[in-house]
């Protein structure tokens, strides 16, 4: 028969198993300390800054109206002589191209003798008509073909002068599409010049984005990390491209640090407005969600807790923040990627 244990032996077995639970107990707590992810990161405090608002385009460098020309021949004639070279600098009033002469100059010598008889028959007619020999409607006639017979030497002399095609106006020749032996199209342009010191670049915005943009407003080039330049909006276009789905803006080179070459493409930011008093934080401090962003905002106890936040605009270095943050907040700026909720922040470089 088993005998039951004594008190004593009772008292023990309590003490010992409420020993043992208050060792687990502080085991368990230890290792959920343990478990609290600490990152190494940078934080700011947001305070009130100045924020240009920008939007971004990809643009190229375009003749300026009026500094630009194309030309053709007046008739199909073959190519005597090509002068220029693509590339090639020309000044106004330089022979660029000449015709082969035979045809023009036999078709201004027939002009001229057709105008030498028409003259004739219209004077005979006329006299005629005064002595009552022949009637006024053969004189009417007479000088109508007169006038025609003018009008067919005008043409054949321009076209004489038109012959040898000239540059009208100092710049380089972009373009250049005439064969020595080769019959020319009249149709077609052979040659095209342009004016490289007098240029504007044409950005391709987003039809909300060019709602926003008016002549006058203040545009920097960019090409790659290098500013080259500065230019006000000359024009914003009304229609939408069937096929980029882009609005043109139009911007009117102003200084540039280099020259700019005619079909360089460079990138355009056209300044809208600054903002006083924004809150502002670095590129660095915002992490997407897919949807939109979030920024982790540090607490008095050092812990990261993650915030969505409405981001209006972006330059190379900070984003504006219109809702989400507030003045005085620690955000986690270079880190930020590397950052779970409820993280505790060793700061790394804190700034003020």
């Amino acid at each position: 028969m088993t005998q039951p244990p004594t008190r004593p032996l009772l008292i023990w077995l309590a003490l010992a198993s409420g020993v043992a639970g208050c060792k687990r107990d502080r085991e368990e707590a230890g290792g959920a300390a343990a478990t609290q992810a600490v990152v190494a990161a940078e934080t700011i405090v947001l305070t009130p800054q100045s924020f240009a608002e920008s939007v971004d385009g990809i643009g190229t460098v375009v003749p300026r109206t009026g500094e630009f020309a194309a030309l053709g021949v007046p008739v199909a004639a073959r190519i005597a002589r090509v002068l220029v070279a693509t590339g090639q600098r020309v000044q106004r009033g330089d022979a660029l191209i000449e015709l082969d002469r035979t045809t023009i100059d036999a078709d201004a010598k027939s002009a001229d003798a057709t105008l030498r008889a028409a003259e004739a028959a219209a004077t005979r007619a006329t006299r005629l008509v005064d002595a009552g020999v022949m009637p006024r409607k053969e004189a009417e006639q007479a000088l109508a073909e007169e006038a025609k017979a003018r009008a067919a030497v005008a043409t054949a002399r321009r076209t004489a002068d038109l012959a040898t095609l000239r540059a009208p106006l100092s710049g380089v020749v972009t373009r250049l599409a005439a064969t020595v032996g080769a019959l020319a199209d009249p149709n077609l342009p052979l040659i095209e010049i342009a004016n490289p010191t007098a240029v504007d670049v044409v950005l391709s915005t987003t039809a909300p984005e060019a709602a926003r943009i008016h002549p006058g407003m203040l545009v920097s080039f960019r090409a790659g990390p290098d500013t080259v330049g500065t230019g006000t909006v000359a024009e914003v276009g009304g229609t939408v491209d069937s096929l980029s789905r882009g609005v043109t803006v139009r911007v009117r080179v102003g200084s540039t640090t280099r020259a700019l070459r005619l079909g360089e493409t460079i990138g355009g930011r056209v300044v809208l407005g600054v903002e006083t008093n924004s809150i502002v934080v670095p590129i660095a401090a915002l992490v997407p969600t897919g949807e939109g962003f979030r920024v982790f905002v540090v607490d008095s106890a050092s812990v990261a807790h993650a915030r969505p936040v409405t981001v209006a605009g972006k330059d190379d270095s900070r984003a504006h923040i219109t809702a989400g943050l507030a003045v005085g907040e620690r955000v986690v700026t270079s880190g930020a990627y590397a950052m779970d909720e409820g993280a505790k922040v060793a700061p790394k470089a804190t700034r003020p």
